[in-house]
């Protein structure tokens, strides 16, 4: 068997569902669709030279790797590596031949660190120790039955709730919202400098957007705490961001706004809901075990300097 790996080909739909498949299987509770795939890749800033592969043996697609830069990030060139290989097809080589193609196609750019997530199994944190990666930060998978639903919150005096489609006519004040939460996340990589443009393109327009479901707490006018909804038509539903403006914070905003989301989604026909957080971030993962949510997997940030 000969195992070859490869870019993708634009606008193919069969490398684009070959792709989404590694992935439903590696990361069961990531949602990705094959239209999202095709919409990441129209759409990723040219700056971040992003280059999905894959490895092929026998005409099957059986890996995946997303490659490309962290350009919005301050600091020395950071490159991300995530390497997948579907779990009935591990011992083929596959993982070996993307992890090398995408080291040499970021370090011919320049990238001086790489960052990969990498599952926590024991076979997995081998492998990339093996190759000269070292354990970072590490986050949790969580999966929620909606089904389980804690009851619905009432709405605090002064507090609205109103969704993203209501700021449809103008969604900036949403992206400063998600840019001063995101700004406060932790992470090996630094935080993101996000742009209103950028912003647009991958978050407010993406496909797996739900704006519907997308929930934001408003008090005196000004949006205090949000959590964005993303769904793929198939009764999954899963978390993007949740966040509480600084000034704001204290006050169960998001577990409001959250609360509030889940039940709506409920409502439309979603029977699960993931999310995903950094271990250290204790007052989130708080949030969730609230709502029933279960951990269902760790992932951990693996980084290597290239010399």
């Amino acid at each position: 068997m000969t195992v070859i790996v490869r870019e993708i080909g634009p606008g193919v739909r069969a490398d684009l569902e070959g792709f989404a498949t590694v992935r439903r299987k590696a990361l069961p509770f990531f949602i990705l669709t094959p239209d999202s795939l095709a919409y990441d890749l129209d759409h990723y800033p040219a700056a971040a030279h992003y280059r999905p592969l894959v490895a092929e043996a026998d005409g099957e697609i059986i890996g995946s790797a997303q490659v490309g830069l962290l350009h919005e990030n301050p600091g020395p060139s950071q490159g991300f590596v995530n390497v997948y290989t579907r779990p009935d097809r591990t011992r083929r080589g596959a993982g070996t031949l993307l992890v090398r193609a995408a080291e040499e196609y970021l370090a011919g750019l320049g990238a001086t660190r790489l960052l990969a997530w990498v599952l926590d199994e024991p076979a997995n944190r081998a492998f990339a120790e093996a190759r000269g990666y070292r354990a970072g930060r590490s986050a949790h998978f969580l999966r929620l039955d909606l089904a389980r639903l804690p009851p619905l919150q009432e709405v605090p005096p002064g507090v609205e709730l109103r969704t993203a489609a209501d700021f449809a006519d103008d969604p900036r004040p949403l992206f400063e919202l998600d840019a001063e939460t995101t700004a406060d996340e932790p992470g090996e990589a630094g935080p993101a400098e996000l742009n209103y443009d950028t912003w647009l393109e991958d978050t407010w327009r993406h496909p797996l957007t739900d704006r519907a479901l997308t929930t934001i707490a408003v008090v005196d006018g000004r949006p205090a705490a949000f959590t964005a909804a993303r769904t793929d038509g198939t009764g999954r539903y899963g978390t993007g961001m949740t966040g509480t403006a600084r000034a704001f914070r204290g006050r169960g905003l998001a577990k409001l706004a959250k609360n509030h989301s889940l039940h709506r989604a409920r409502e439309a026909g979603c029977t699960e809901a993931f999310t995903g957080n950094d271990t250290g971030n204790g007052p989130m993962l708080a949030i969730n075990k609230w709502f029933g949510y279960e951990i269902c997997a760790t992932e951990v940030r693996y980084v290597r300097e290239l010399g």
